[in-house]
């Protein structure tokens, strides 16, 4: 009986093949980590985060507005899920509050603009007779005589200023086209996160771990209620402000009552100091109409304002926004200086939020440890 040997080149015949040269030839050992290598890779990092912070900034604008969009969706949310219980469905809830708000808007266009127009022409038709007596005043027409006043005045209106309003004019109408299409991308903003507020909070809740999930949940419903119920509660005490100063315009017999009484109803939004605001712009505008009428609305927001601080305001918002007026100050100044009156409107619900954070995690894992 025989045996066959396979040969050693049978052998390597039907071994696996040999792996494939690359067309370039094997890769060489990694760079060594040196000080240049070092050095490159930090620079690329600290460019990288320069130009990260110049995108922030230049979009700076569009970050505000899709946030004050998201707020205001989260602040409207609540009267969506009201009508929601009625047993509304929830296309058609949103549809009724997004048109109560172009309502709002509207009815404030209305109440505002037509009083400042007229004023506006009621002014330019004085212009004349106001020219007519200062021509006619005996130490004016002296003035005049000596050194030709009125000549370098009309030189000037015509030279200087005329150009100048032009101007400032054209400046005026792009600033009111601007915005113009701010609010109507706000609106649209605020419409679309009103839409899609629960797949979004669907979204962002899977980004978080399985553990922690429903806990992160809850604290994120109480988070967005206490926005929804800021707003509400501070657009309460809007109207409240606003009704108020319209019955008492409306008595004293202030002229344009219920576009003063928008503007503060407007302006009482602003924390801490929007109720000033609004309390001098109305008294100035009383004033030019009557001394006593002024004097009458500078003694009654002094004492509205008193109060709206120790009555209205801590009763309203004593259930939606739990943080200590210390607090509350202390946010809307951070605020204000951050982001101006954006600022200072968001200030406080981002307190709050941050109150509930700290007081149902970090409190209790420091009891813990």
């Amino acid at each position: 009986m025989t045996t066959e040997v396979e040969s050693p080149k049978a052998a390597a015949d039907d071994g696996p093949p040999p792996p494939p040269q690359p067309p370039y030839g094997l890769p060489g050992k990694p760079l060594a980590r040196g000080p240049f290598l070092f050095g490159l890779v930090g620079g690329l990092g600290v460019l990288t985060a320069i130009g990260l912070a110049q995108m922030i900034v230049s979009s700076l604008s569009t970050i505000i507005l899709v946030v004050v969009a998201m707020f205001l969706a989260v602040g409207l949310n609540p009267a969506v899920e009201a009508l929601q219980g009625r047993g509304m469905a929830r296309r058609w809830a949103i549809s009724i509050v997004f048109a109560a708000v172009i309502v709002a808007f509207t009815l404030f266009g209305l109440a505002v603009v037509p009083p400042v127009t007229q004023q506006l022409a009621d002014f330019v038709q004085a212009v004349p007779g106001y020219v007519a007596e200062l021509r006619a005043h005996p130490t004016v027409r002296a003035l005049e005589a000596d050194y030709q006043i009125l000549q370098q005045l009309a030189s000037f209106v015509t030279s200087t200023l005329g150009p100048a309003l032009a101007s400032g004019v054209v400046g005026a109408g792009l600033v009111v086209l601007d915005g113009l299409f701010t609010t109507v991308t706000l609106l649209v903003l605020m419409l679309y996160f009103l839409g899609s507020l629960h797949t979004i909070k669907a979204y962002l809740l899977q980004l978080v771990p399985s553990s922690r999930r429903e806990r992160t949940g809850a604290i994120s419903e109480q988070i967005l209620a206490g926005i929804g119920g800021y707003v509400a509660g501070n657009v309460l005490i809007s109207v409240i402000a606003g009704v108020i100063t319209w019955v008492f315009l409306s008595i004293a017999g202030v002229e344009y009552a219920l576009a003063l009484a928008l503007i503060v109803a407007l302006t009482d939004l602003i924390p801490l100091v929007g109720a000033t605001i609004g309390a001098v712009v109305v008294t100035g505008v009383a004033l030019l109409g009557s001394v006593p009428a002024g004097l009458a609305c500078a003694i009654f927001f002094l004492i509205y304002q008193q109060v709206e601080n120790y009555l209205i305001y801590p009763r309203i918002m004593k259930q939606s926004v739990n943080v200590t007026p210390a607090v509350t100050v202390i946010a809307a100044l951070f605020g204000g200086a951050l982001l101006g009156i954006v600022g200072a409107l968001l200030a406080i619900p981002v307190a709050a939020a941050i109150a509930l954070i700290i007081r149902e995690v970090v409190i209790p894992r420091q009891a813990r440890s």
